[in-house]
């Protein structure tokens, strides 16, 4: 069951809830990767493309309320978990990790090895993949063991 859909007065207010409740720390996955959220993925999880340029240049209220679903997502075990796709390589990166939960809501973490051979994560984005949940769900299945060769660890 997915937490409630969050309803906040203004974009301001959603990226205060957001530095609030994720970037003040890590936020642990189910599997005890800590996942680092930086203050300028804001925009980038939050924001779509209005035009077919490419450039995010308007907020969506409709990727904002689903906020607290990212949570959920990285701290659920029976989550589905896919190797991301690196599009400048054009090939699947089996150190990005897309959880699928909550039908088609997608959040996407880059994973990096700590000097001490453990892993850590950075959040990428979040988004309801409508129209591309199918090929998600084709994708590799997303491993610790292929990504900690893939990192050399």
């Amino acid at each position: 069951m997915p937490p409630a859909l969050l309803h906040l007065a203004s974009e301001a207010e959603y990226k205060a809830h957001f530095e609030e409740k994720y970037c003040a720390g890590p936020l642990i996955t189910f599997d005890g990767i800590p996942v680092y959220f930086s203050k300028t993925k804001f925009s980038h999880a939050f924001f779509e493309c209005t035009r077919r340029d490419g450039n995010k240049n308007a907020f969506s209220s409709a990727r904002a309320q689903r906020m607290d679903w990212i949570e959920t997502a990285l701290k659920d075990s029976t989550a589905n978990r896919y190797q991301g796709w690196d599009g400048k390589k054009r090939q699947y990166d089996p150190t990005r990790r897309v959880a699928v939960v909550i039908q088609d809501f997608v959040v996407v973490i880059r994973i990096k090895a700590k000097r001490d051979g453990s892993l850590k994560a950075e959040f990428i984005t979040c988004y309801k993949a409508d129209n591309s949940i199918e090929k998600i769900c084709r994708s590799p299945a997303w491993d610790e063991q292929t990504c900690r060769a893939a990192l050399g660890v």
